[in-house]
Parts: C-alpha cells; sequence; structure tokens
C-alpha cells in the first residue's frame, strides 16, 4: 500500500480530514486506495476523539463537545464503508487467485500460479487476520441489517452519547450474527409470515424513512429545524450537514421520479 500523502495545516481541521476520507473512498478504484480511504477517516476519528475529551476536560458548551461527537460518527461512518469495500475486494481477490486462502495458502500444491509464485497472503498486503474479519461483519451487517451502522451512530448522538468503534462494533458484531444463525420458525401467532427479501427490506427502508420524516415534519418542527439551520451556519460541520441534506434530497427526487414514471 502506498504511503499516505503528509496531510497539509488546512486539512488538519475535522471536516476537511473527514472531507477528504470521504472523498478518497468515492474515488477509490483499488484495495489500496480503499485501505488509504480507511487509514484516513480512522485519524479523523482519532482526531475528533481526542477534541471531544479535550473539550470536556474544558468544560466547554454543550453545542462543542456534540460538534466533536458528529465529526467522530461522520469518520465512523466512513471508516465502516471502507471496511465493507475491503471485504469485498478481499474476497474477490481470493476468488480470483490473487490472495491465499485457508484451503490454498502460499506454496500448497495446485496453487501456485503459472508465473512459478505463490499468493499473496494478508500480511503481504499490510493486513492482519482480524482486520480481514472485521472488515466481513461489517460487510454482513449491513447486508442482514440495512443501515444498522448509520442507526447506531445516530441513536448515541441523539442520547447524547459519544459515538465509539466499541459501541459501534458490539451491534455491527451481532447484526453480523444474525446472519450465521439458522432461519426463525414461522411465528405461532402467524404462521403465514414470511422474511422480506432483500429488495422488500431496501424498499421499507425507504418508506419507512420517509413516513418518519413526514409525521415529525409539522409547521413547529421544520420552524425550529430553520431557527437551528441558521444558528449552525458558522459551526465546523455546516457544510458537511448541507452536503448531506443536498445528496439526500437528490435520493428523494429520484424516488419521486420513480413514481412519475409509472
Amino acid at each position: 500500500m502506498s504511503q499516505l500523502a503528509p496531510l497539509s495545516a488546512p486539512s488538519q481541521d475535522l471536516p476537511s480530514l473527514i472531507d477528504r476520507a470521504a472523498s478518497m473512498l468515492s474515488g477509490a478504484k483499488t484495495a489500496a486506495e480503499v485501505l488509504e480511504a480507511r487509514e484516513v477517516a480512522g485519524l479523523a476519528y482519532d482526531v475528533a476523539k481526542r477534541a471531544a475529551r479535550l473539550q470536556r476536560a474544558k468544560s466547554a458548551h454543550d453545542d462543542l463537545v456534540a460538534a466533536a461527537h458528529r465529526a467522530q460518527a461522520h469518520a465512523l461512518e466512513i471508516e465502516a464503508r471502507a471496511k465493507r469495500r475491503l471485504a469485498d475486494e478481499y474476497d474477490a481477490a481470493q476468488a480470483r487467485g490473487e490472495v491465499a486462502t485457508r484451503q490454498h495458502h502460499p506454496g500448497s500444491v495446485g496453487h501456485v500460479g503459472a508465473d512459478d509464485m505463490p499468493p499473496a497472503t494478508a500480511a503481504d498486503l499490510g493486513l492482519r487476520r482480524d482486520q480481514i474479519h472485521e472488515a466481513r461483519q461489517f460487510r454482513d451487517a449491513e447486508t442482514n441489517d440495512l443501515g444498522i451502522v448509520r442507526r447506531t451512530l445516530d441513536g448515541r448522538l441523539e442520547r447524547g452519547e459519544e459515538p465509539t468503534r466499541t459501541a459501534l462494533r458490539r451491534m455491527v458484531t451481532d447484526a453480523a450474527m444474525r446472519g450465521l444463525r439458522p432461519p426463525r420458525r414461522a411465528n405461532r401467532r402467524n404462521p403465514l409470515y414470511v422474511a422480506p427479501t432483500p429488495e422488500q427490506a431496501a424498499w421499507r427502508h425507504v418508506t419507512g424513512t420517509f413516513r418518519a420524516f413526514a409525521e415529525w415534519a409539522s409547521d413547529e418542527n421544520l420552524a425550529l429545524a430553520r431557527e437551528g439551520m441558521r444558528e449552525a451556519r458558522d459551526t465546523s460541520f455546516h457544510e458537511l450537514d448541507a452536503r448531506a441534506i443536498a445528496e439526500g434530497s437528490a435520493a428523494f427526487t429520484t424516488i419521486k421520479e420513480w413514481f412519475d414514471a409509472r
């Protein structure tokens, strides 16, 4: 993996660091580039975590601590996406015979390429086995419970709790393990119940998000949100929040176009 480019002074601030990690991951085309994005996201998380602790030590205003916590959540979400990408890239490389597997370790009979070079190992790629295992858990957790990472982070922010790697890993591990358990029998109260397909689950996630927002978006709540937006204009993460709203709005517009095209 190529060495990370040194961070310039302007990019040391959290919003720029988080934005850099997100951009790197979006543009990543190789496993090495995914790893670099993960490293930058991890650095952003560490910086945000130190900032939150420093603000608490100074008995700073709650808004400053909350801003640092939001930065941690942003960084953790990007890091989680990078881990999922890494799991896919690593498994694909194993399927192509470019990376060794447990069944076919380097030098084993029948697993040496035409150029007599054995496949690379995790260590050759600068990865530990536990990192690969964790990456697969993050991927499997999102497959089994779409949106688990974002919901976990949002839940802790709403409760005023610090979004930490440990808390996120605990929820992700549980969600990943659910996919390994045998399917439960139909509920006795509803023997006709059939678990939704991934497509149905995704659509329910969309409609549930719309319904929840529509129920919340009363005139009073929207007025409060608008005032909050004005107060947040000078905060460090206003641009990131604005970008997230723009991306969400674009997604909502796309879904509305699906209906209009029916």
